[in-house]
């Protein structure tokens, strides 16, 4: 098999959960889908149909298998996927379980949110530990890719992790790195010069006005 020389890949948020709704952080915490996240994953995987995936990546987290499983189930081609704690959710620590409205008094949680992250939140993770487990990830990814020629991959993960790679392979500010459940981007990358380069990132699922 020749050795890949582009990678599309596609990195979506779990569906919505319980916790989602409340608008509680969740990171660790393993929570299961909500009945009604299944509508817009419906939209997402008729979406990911124009893929032809080698590769699938899932946080371990059963929101996130969940959301995998969906999005896979109608593939006639199947795809192994590879469970790995690494694409889980920062860790909030003691935040987690809680909203906005309980924690927007503390001095520590504001001094938190000002560091966009960067500090890390009372018993949980730093984005600095976030971005050092995904570096480790993301370089088995490319090697494995690379040495077994696949051109496409999926992964599945959370809100948190999705905004670190934009800021890592986009370049925007902390804010705007959000996407919804069920959302997420399409980075391409090439190997160029013997490493590989972002090209290009795309909405995912495809915006309905370019789909006509």
């Amino acid at each position: 098999m020749a050795a890949a020389d582009r990678l599309d890949l596609v990195v979506v948020r779990h569906g919505l959960t319980a916790w989602n709704r409340e608008r509680r952080y969740q990171g660790h915490r393993d929570i299961p889908l909500a009945l009604e996240a299944h509508e817009a994953l419906a939209i997402l995987r008729d979406d990911l149909a124009r893929f032809d995936f080698g590769m699938a990546y899932c946080s371990d987290l059963t929101r996130c298998r969940q959301t995998l499983e969906f999005l896979l189930d109608e593939r006639e081609e199947p795809v192994e996927p590879c469970f790995d704690a690494r694409l889980r959710e920062l860790d909030f620590g003691d935040y987690e379980g809680k909203c906005y409205e309980e924690l927007k008094d503390l001095p520590a949680y504001r001094a938190w949110i000002d560091s966009r992250g960067e500090q890390a939140p009372p018993g949980g993770e730093s984005a600095e530990a976030l971005r050092q487990r995904l570096e480790a990830w993301l370089g088995e990814l490319f090697a494995e890719a690379r040495h077994e020629g696949h051109r496409q991959a999926l992964v599945v993960t959370h809100g948190g992790v999705i905004r670190e790679l934009r800021r890592r392979f986009e370049a925007i500010d902390f804010w705007e790195g959000s996407v919804g459940q069920g959302e997420g981007r399409c980075l391409t990358f090439l190997h160029r010069h013997g490493g590989w380069q972002c090209s290009s990132s795309s909405a995912v699922p495809m915006p309905a006005s370019a789909r006509r």
